[in-house]
């Protein structure tokens, strides 16, 4: 490319001598002229080609501007002229390495008629370019030479490698922080189901990368990411806009050059297509020249800084600056402003342009002058290299304008982005609105912040909804769709007994165990507590066949009592029909002790006091059953079978058998006891009051002896029942062991079977049928006589004997 070869070098497109020169590279063209080469021919040199770019151009006349602003300054290089010489690298790679070259063959000494032997030519650094792939290219080709290259728009992370480029500064911040901001903002306004547009470039590339890498940290899938760049054909160009357009994602994040973005809109307006939420980088969100395509109304994005607005209207953007100025909140109106930059809509990157000159102007300021307390001397024949500016760069802490300009170790400064908004003016027109920040600074989760409302597409006023799967409420869990992302799920309820009370939860837990889900199972409730309670319909039943039937059996008795001198109540042994009738009203009262909540003292009285009377119910059953037998039997010539079983042999015998079941109940009592106990098992969803048995064994063995005396009894009944009198006892004492005994057999499946309360009311049940059997048969025939037929209450009567 030198001169050597006898090429002519490629002259700046603008230029100005100076005491130290300083170098720029725009994209002012965006495109190279191409050339078909047949080889016959010396090849054309590179030219740019198409109209220029405003932006670009105003780049370079910042660059210029600032550079006048130095020479001006008494605080900046004061004595020191700078010179610049800006290129138009054309957007592209073949021409920004021309330019690279161009740097380096400067270095050769240069004669000027206005000097002598000076550095007039040679570069100490380089502002630029506007694009990632430039930008590298350069940076890799000068950066062996130690020129520094310090970038207002090259924002791919992969600059901050500093083993791949030393030399390279930014004004701007990395796409690494572009990408977090970017990531934080969908994942702050709900957004889990995204579609990704990026360059086919290092900026796109890497770019997109950042932010997809962020992305998944922040839960957030992404249906399709595709990439183009400007110059594809036009087959793949719409075949990007197809995705979009068929694509079930309503909001799309472009990590787009303004160029590629301007394609891709151009395409998307050839046809009609469903709303979109577009989510924009730098490089193309704050172009109003992207504006015009009225369908993109409500894109959100993140951008530079402006450089004059705190300045402008005296407000500042960050809670940490001038506390004597106020936060600037979006509603100042830039109409009203009489000021010179006015004219250009947003001074952005424009201000990183005029960063990255001053930051060179204090590199080269702190290497040539020397200052005092009350001066400052600078050297302009100082033999300055561009290896001792690169190394003051590092160093570099100055503010300017009150914008504090500084390069941490991998050259990059600290991220600070606001957040634009497209939004219709009243006119119809797109502006660009500014309604919050992200300072990186900040601690982790206070980065991110909006200070004015927001319009969406389409001009909604409501966050649009862009997810593959609504949320899960709570009471379901997600579960995952086979083959499709996180993001894509199925809500299924949570499992019996289980629940979730968040939202999109991936598990559901079991509730503690006294406690149950509600309907809707997001929270547990406990359990309602089941015993037979006074107050319910079953027990208030039971407890009134439980009193009529103790009052019948009183009854009875006042009955018997008052006839106790008629034949019918003497000839039935009296005193055995009285402690019958006793120990009857006890069985049906003893049933009372069965309703209620259970308590340790209940639970031992109910089983013990039901066995206990029982057996001498029985007893006193079995004693009239064998004086009917021993009487039938003293009626025989000789039989003097009477005397071995009066009264005292009676009384000693339902004493016996009482005792020994007392004898059981008492060992049952103190071995294992029964005790309240709350059953879990039986119903899941409530608990159950009841008294455990303790020991099984010893419940088993208070009712097998009861069914023992009893089965006994029924056997000697039936032996007397066709004994030859008009009036034979046993004949009702075989029918009562008959239904007691019916009754007893038929509870135990019953007792076994049935579940929680009902347990507590068969119990009763068959405590009240079997006394009410012994009643009804043993003394409501003899009532019957005494009341009804007081003509059969005789002693000729009872003593007729009629054979059957």
């Amino acid at each position: 490319v030198g001169d050597k070869k006898g090429d002519t070098p490629r002259l700046p497109a603008l230029s100005m001598d100076g005491d130290f020169v300083i170098a720029g590279v725009f994209s002012i063209h965006s495109k190279l002229q191409t050339w078909i080469y047949n080889y016959t021919s010396k090849p054309e040199p590179l030219r740019c080609t198409g109209s220029p770019t405003a932006r670009e151009v105003r780049f370079s006349r910042t660059m210029m501007f600032a550079i006048e602003e130095i020479n001006n300054s008494p605080e900046v290089l004061p004595g020191i002229k700078l010179g610049y010489q800006i290129y138009d690298s054309c957007a592209s790679v073949p021409m920004a390495v021309h330019v690279a070259f161009q740097f380096l063959n400067t270095k050769d000494s240069l004669f000027y008629k206005s000097s002598n032997c000076s550095q007039s030519g040679v570069v100490m650094a380089a502002v630029g370019d506007s694009e990632t792939t430039p930008s590298i290219s350069m940076s890799h080709i000068i950066g062996s030479f130690n020129i520094p290259l310090v970038s207002h728009f090259a924002t791919c992370a992969c600059l901050s490698d500093k083993q791949q480029f030393p030399s390279f500064f930014r004004t701007i911040p990395s796409d690494q922080f572009q990408a977090d901001a970017l990531a934080k903002m969908v994942k702050h306004f709900g957004w889990t189901w995204i579609g990704a547009v990026h360059s086919d470039s290092d900026y796109g590339n890497y770019g997109m990368a950042s932010f997809l890498d962020a992305a998944k940290r922040e839960g957030i899938c992404v249906e399709y990411s595709e990439s183009f760049y400007r110059t594809d054909p036009h087959n793949k160009i719409q075949q990007v806009a197809d995705v979009i357009r068929r694509s079930t994602a309503m909001v799309v994040v472009a990590f787009l050059s303004f160029g590629d973005m301007k394609v891709l809109l151009e395409e998307l307006a050839q046809e009609s297509s469903p709303p979109r939420q577009w989510i924009g980088s730098e490089s193309w969100v704050t172009d109003p020249n992207l504006m015009s395509f009225s369908y993109c109304a409500g894109a959100i994005g993140v951008g530079i800084q402006q450089s004059f607005w705190e300045d402008a209207f005296n407000c500042s953007l960050r809670k940490s600056a001038d506390s004597n100025k106020k936060i600037c909140d979006g509603t100042e109106d830039i109409k009203q402003l009489k000021n010179p930059y006015t004219e250009t809509s947003q001074l952005r990157v424009t201000n990183m342009v005029y960063k990255a000159v001053y930051a060179i102007a204090h590199a080269i300021h702190s290497s040539v002058c020397l200052e005092t307390s009350t001066t400052t001397q600078c050297n302009k024949h100082f033999r300055l290299d561009s290896k001792q500016v690169f190394t003051k760069l590092k160093k570099v802490n100055f503010s300017q304008n009150d914008y504090l300009v500084s390069f941490d170790n991998n050259g990059d400064p600290v991220a600070f982005y606001e957040l634009v908004n497209w939004q219709k003016s009243e006119s119809g027109v797109i502006e660009l609105v500014t309604v919050g920040y992200y300072d990186a600074s900040l601690p982790k989760g206070q980065e991110f912040h909006i200070n004015r409302n927001i319009t969406w597409a389409e001009g909604g006023t409501q966050v649009p909804v862009s997810v593959c799967s609504e949320s899960c409420p709570p009471g379901t869990r997600k579960v995952l769709q086979k083959g499709k992302p996180i993001c894509c799920y199925d809500c299924i309820p949570c499992p019996e007994g289980e629940i979730s009370n968040t939202t999109d939860t991936l598990d559901c837990f079991p509730c503690p165990s006294e406690f149950w889900p509600n309907a809707e199972r997001n929270a547990c409730f406990l359990k309602p507590v089941e015993f037979l309670s006074f107050d319910e319909v079953l027990a208030i039943i039971l407890a009134a066949f439980s009193v009529i039937g103790a009052c019948l059996a009183i009854m009875t008795a006042v009955i018997f009592f008052y006839h106790r001198t008629t034949p019918i109540v003497r000839a039935n042994n009296s005193e055995l029909s009285f402690l019958l009738l006793f120990s009857l009203t006890l069985c049906f009262l003893c049933s009372l002790t069965f309703i209620g909540a259970p308590s340790e003292w209940s639970c031992m009285l109910r089983h013990t006091a039901f066995g206990i009377i029982f057996v001498l119910c029985i007893s006193c059953v079995l004693g009239k059953t064998v004086v009917v037998l021993m009487a039938f039997k003293a009626t025989l010539p000789g039989s003097n079978v009477m005397k071995w079983f009066g009264p005292p042999q009676q009384r000693m015998t339902v004493v016996f058998f009482t005792f020994i079941q007392v004898l059981i109940c008492t060992i049952w009592l103190v071995l294992s006891p029964p005790f309240p106990m709350k059953n879990l098992t039986t119903y899941k969803e409530k608990i159950i009051l009841e008294c455990a048995l303790g020991s099984a064994v010893g419940f088993w063995a208070v009712l097998g002896y009861i069914g023992l005396l009893a089965v006994f009894c029924f056997v000697l009944a039936v032996l007397a029942r066709k004994l030859p009198d008009n009036f034979n006892e046993a004949k009702m004492i075989t029918f009562s062991m008959l239904i007691f005994c019916a009754v007893w057999i038929t509870f135990i499946p019953a007792y076994v079977s049935s579940p929680g309360k009902f347990t507590v009311a068969v119990e009763i049940f068959a405590i009240l049928a079997s006394s009410f059997g012994l009643i009804l048969c043993i003394f409501a025939p003899k009532c019957f006589i005494i009341l009804f037929q007081p003509e059969k209450n005789s002693k000729k009567y009872l003593m007729n004997k009629n054979p059957m």
